[in-house]
Parts: C-alpha cells; structure tokens; sequence
C-alpha cells in the first residue's frame, strides 16, 4: 500500500500522550509502516510547543519530549518544503472560508495542493476537508 497523506498534529500528537489514545490516530501510526506522510512546514514548531508546554505542565518529562522527537524521526513523515510564494494569500483565503486557523489551513492546502487524503482528529478540519470533497484518510 504505497500511499502518501498528510497527517496534521491532532493525530500525531496522540502518540505521545497514553491518555489520549485513539483508534484511528493509533491506525495511521500503524499504516506508516507501508505508507508515508508529508507535513507542511509549520508542523516540527507545533509538535515542539505541545511538548514544551505538557513539560511545563508536568505532563511529560525532559526525556519523554526527546524519547518522542528521536521516534518521529524514525517515521516516513516528510516535510514538504515546496511552498509556493503566493501560498499567503491563498492561506488567508482558504482560513477565512473555512473558519480555520492558520496551522489547519496550512494541513488542508497542502493536502489540496497534493492531491492526496488528510488524516486528522480536528473536527473543523474534517468539516472543511468534506466541503471540498478532500478525502480524509481511511485506516479501516
């Protein structure tokens, strides 16, 4: 099954937390061992900030945040670098039509931009992935 998706940080940052486990966050993690994902840019800051912030939190410890950046390193996950330079604009657009933030729209165009399905736990981005008819990515 050599398929390529997006995964937005709703899912992957389910793998880190043991009270956040879910079945289908749990089922993409799975299907990385045959297929592979791509990010956009932003995604290595988001994931940084939840650790940081569940460290302050005492969610997590110093070494859980490396032990969990050592292992995603280890995933198919790429980061596309291919941000084309009237992307800001199109984000603005695409964020105001579908009442997302930034860092969702960045997940929804790259998605677009790709051709290929969105596997996320973001309700708003669901919603948005089935206004545009973009396939959210089936792990079943």
């Amino acid at each position: 099954m050599s398929t390529r998706f997006v995964v937005d940080n709703s899912v992957v940052m389910t793998w880190c937390f043991q009270d956040e486990v879910a079945p289908y966050a749990e089922a993409v993690l799975d299907s990385l061992v045959e297929a592979s994902a791509v990010v956009p840019p932003i995604w290595p800051l988001e994931v940084i900030n939840v650790l940081l912030v569940a460290e302050r939190n005492g969610r997590l410890h110093e070494a859980d945040s490396v032990r969990f950046v050592t292992l995603l390193g280890q995933l198919p996950i790429m980061i596309d670098r291919s941000w084309p330079e009237r992307l800001m604009k199109d984000l603005l657009a695409l964020g105001r039509t579908h009442n997302l933030s930034s860092y969702d729209t960045a997940y929804l165009e790259l998605a677009m931009r790709q051709g290929i399905p969105i596997a996320t736990l973001d309700q708003k981005l669901i919603k948005a992935a089935g206004q545009i008819d973009l396939p959210i990515l089936d792990v079943s």
